[in-house]
């Protein structure tokens, strides 16, 4: 077993163990889970929401296919901010309804000067540099410089998986 899975409690592992994949598609998901794990909806929510408190998860999301939603252009706009702006800015960004995500990463200069990074996905990339182009509205004169590097291909998204003797 891996070294994350032993500092697992066994109900802890068999809950993660259940939900790695995914929560059943259902009306009730946390009622399914209980039910398969022989515990209550009450001590599963409980439990994960331990999980979050303490760090072993950061949350519970949907995570759709957008490719299969038909948002096939996708662009991660990367901007130059001054790094006293540079968290707020992120928090701006992100409210965005059409950002996925956004984030802070260290400049490595002087080749890359970006520190902050905003994933965008649409249609076309028509779309995605309308989107981009409203990013830099909103940022204006806190923005120093943007670029947008597009998908080439589609790579698999997995959270951590533990190892399949749990």
């Amino acid at each position: 077993m891996n070294e994350v899975a032993d500092r697992l409690d066994d109900a802890t592992r068999r809950l993660v163990a259940a939900t790695q994949e995914g929560l059943p598609l259902c009306a009730r998901p946390y009622e399914a889970l209980a039910a398969r794990l022989g515990a209550t909806q009450e001590s599963v929510l409980e439990r994960l929401a331990q999980m979050i408190d303490n760090g072993s998860i950061r949350r519970i999301a949907a995570v759709p296919n957008h490719y299969a939603l038909g948002f096939r252009a996708n662009g991660m706009s990367v901007w130059d901010v001054a790094d006293e702006a540079a968290t707020a800015c992120g928090r701006e960004i992100g409210e965005l309804p059409f950002v996925s995500h956004c984030y802070l990463r260290p400049r490595h200069l002087p080749e890359w000067p970006y520190n902050l990074f905003a994933m965008v996905h649409a249609r076309c990339r028509e779309q995605v540099e309308a989107q981009v182009e409203r990013i830099a509205e909103i940022l204006g004169p806190r923005s120093r410089g943007h670029d947008v590097l597009y998908s080439k291909r589609i790579l698999k998204k997995t959270g951590m998986r533990l190892g399949r003797e749990i």
